[in-house]
């Protein structure tokens, strides 16, 4: 018998000794909400798929359609209060990674740990944590010692939540004085502690030296935030003011959610309600499996390479996967052969493979499919215990994306594999980084930059956007409210031309920014792709290798590591961050001449690119022509 575990909606999470995972909460097809335009097509080969859409969801006979619309409009109201959360986060944190790049997320979940709603800001990362962790939470807290006003907080990786950073912030919502539904936020809180500011640590051994680990307890209630708590975050935090900011906006989010659900259960009563939620649930499910079915049916296996772990320079780590599509069996993805679990912050909570694996699969979907648990239910995900994608305590995850994107890029590949006229070449990906005050006082800068997208099959990859897993409606933060904070200057920022994998069709380009100091700081890096390039499909060619840089003041660039912990730049220095492109698809020979010239009037490609990589020669008037043999 096979003892790895296999995820569905249902199960108990691990506390990472090797008990049975987590089930998988639900897929976004966009790496958004997957609130996207209903006027999208259907699944692929489903020939009804439009005219089921226009009912939705409901039983259908008398009363069918009407009872269809009041569950979309309940769905949508509910996808409204989970944004009006996330906006109010936004709106109130201190945190400029929060305030300036938008980085925060809300969900709605009913008690038995199903994801009703989440807002259209919320990535898949965190509305995974936040599923995952719900049952965890009530296994420490059960629902009848829940009294109104109550709030609660968790960052246990190993019980859901992501890394150490990462809080994640629940109130209940009472229907005849039990808890029914739960609102929640979740966001990267400005420092918890650990090795680096910011909980970046690349180089932690072991998630002590991540920072503050906080099981499921109680953060507030009617009177108010936990004195207990809130001492013991601000004595573990750099910057305690910015913490404690950072949590009153994750309150007054589930606040602002928790009124919404409280008015729409008055409005359409408990049972109207919970129906309506199950009839939309049922539905998207239904739409889940009707796009899966549509995929063509087989076992399809891919791995992806990871540079290296940080500690171990050079040893590279895989990742492995086995999609399994069979007609009426949704689909199956079985990680078994995936590298063991190490003491280097490179690996992953369940919370977040799953995440990587459910969206994956997703891209292949039909994108107006709604992110709701319906999703769930017809993707099984396998993550074998001790491995990078299903860490065990003590091992760090604050890298946990370094494994998750190889996951979901191996699955890219396979299911590339599987359906050629629906392929994407291998993408850069992002590139974390920290800056932060030598000293007290301490300021923090947090971002990252994105590298090119994969070609895909009949169009060129986006330059520097990456494959948002990772991001729902979160920004890179502008330069100058960074510049106001923070004692720097971002010189510029640019795509890197030639950077793009060569093809029949292009990669997208990777970027490069530049960040001059006014202060001495420390500069942490977390990247990968920065050794292996991004490998093109079909005779594509490979993206550009970015990196991490010190520039001297004499103009001089030392190459950085891609995980470096509290490097320290003196004043006048500047870091430079250049982002990987993605691979091509097709010969290069085979890209006609004119988007050759579009990519020269563009800046995307020189004229020495457009020789080396297309072979063609360019005229004084821009005009290009092949050269000969």
């Amino acid at each position: 018998m096979n003892d790895t575990p296999a995820t569905g909606t249902d199960g108990a999470a691990s506390r990472g000794t090797g008990e049975p995972a987590p089930r998988a909460p639900g897929p976004h097809g966009d790496g958004g909400s997957g609130e996207t335009d209903p006027r999208a097509p259907g699944p692929r080969g489903d020939g009804d798929a439009r005219e089921t859409d226009r009912h939705g969801p409901g039983p259908r006979g008398d009363g069918g359609a009407r009872d269809a619309l009041t569950a979309e409009v309940l769905r949508n109201a509910l996808v409204v209060a989970a944004e009006e959360a996330s906006i109010v986060v936004v709106r109130s944190a201190y945190s400029t990674f929060i305030v300036e790049g938008s980085d925060a997320s809300a969900a709605i979940l009913d008690a038995g740990g199903r994801l009703v709603a989440q807002s259209m800001a919320t990535t898949l990362m965190n509305s995974m944590a936040l599923k995952v962790a719900l049952p965890e939470l009530l296994a420490d807290i059960p629902a009848g010692t829940m009294r109104p006003g109550d709030v609660f907080v968790l960052n246990d990786a190993y019980r859901g939540g992501v890394h150490t950073n990462d809080l994640l912030v629940y109130r209940p919502v009472f229907v005849g004085g039990v808890p029914a539904y739960f609102t929640a936020t979740m966001i990267h809180v400005s420092d918890l502690g650990g090795l680096s500011a910011g909980g970046m640590a690349p180089l932690a051994t072991d998630i002590f030296l991540e920072g503050l680990q906080l099981p499921p307890v109680r953060l507030a209630t009617e009177r108010g935030v936990e004195a207990t708590v809130e001492a013991i975050l601000r004595a573990n935090s750099r910057t305690p003011d910015k913490v404690m900011g950072d949590v009153r906006a994750l309150i007054a989010g589930t606040a602002v959610a928790a009124a919404r659900v409280e008015a729409l259960i008055a409005e359409y009563g408990p049972a109207g309600l919970a129906g309506r939620i199950d009839d939309y649930l049922d539905y998207t499910e239904t739409r889940t499996r009707t796009a899966l079915a549509a995929l063509p049916a087989g076992r399809y296996e891919a791995s992806y390479l990871i540079d290296d772990d940080g500690i171990d320079a050079g040893t590279p780590h895989t990742v492995r996967v086995a999609v399994i599509l069979e007609p009426g069996a949704g689909a199956v993805l079985d990680f078994e052969g995936t590298g063991p679990q190490v003491p280097a912050a490179i690996n992953s909570s369940s919370s977040q493979s799953l995440a990587a694996a459910v969206f994956a699969v997703r891209c292949f979907l039909d994108p107006s499919i709604a992110m709701n648990d319906g999703c769930l239910r017809a993707i099984e995900v396998r993550l074998p215990p001790g491995s990078l994608l299903n860490a065990c305590s003590p091992y760090p995850c604050g890298g946990r994306f370094v494994p998750v994107y190889a996951a979901m890029e191996a699955i890219f590949q396979a299911l590339s594999d599987a359906m050629p006229d629906r392929a994407i070449a291998a993408s850069g990906i992002l590139q974390p980084f920290s800056i932060a005050a030598v000293r007290a006082p301490y300021w923090i800068h947090l971002s990252y930059d994105f590298g090119g997208v994969g070609a895909r099959q009949g169009k060129d990859g986006p330059d520097s956007t990456g494959v948002h897993f990772g991001i729902g409606r979160n920004s890179v933060p502008q330069a100058e409210p960074v510049e106001t904070r923070c004692p720097l200057i971002v010189e510029s920022v640019e795509t890197v031309p030639d950077s793009g994998g060569p093809g029949r069709h292009r990669g997208g380009l990777g970027s490069r920014t530049v960040i001059r100091f006014l202060a001495d700081a420390h500069v942490t890096t977390r990247g990968d792709r920065l050794r292996n390039a991004p490998p093109g499909r079909s005779g594509g060619l490979p993206g550009r290798v970015g990196g991490f840089y010190r520039r001297h003041p004499d103009g001089s660039l030392e190459r950085l590591g891609s995980k470096v912990n509290n490097a320290l730049f003196a004043a006048g220095e500047a870091f430079v961050i250049e982002t990987t492109g993605g691979g091509g698809i097709g010969s290069p020979y085979d890209r006609p001449l004119d988007e050759i010239e579009a990519d020269l009037r563009t800046g995307r490609i020189t004229a020495r690119g457009a020789l080396t990589d297309y072979g063609v020669a360019v005229r004084d008037d821009g005009t290009v022509m092949r050269e000969a043999g």
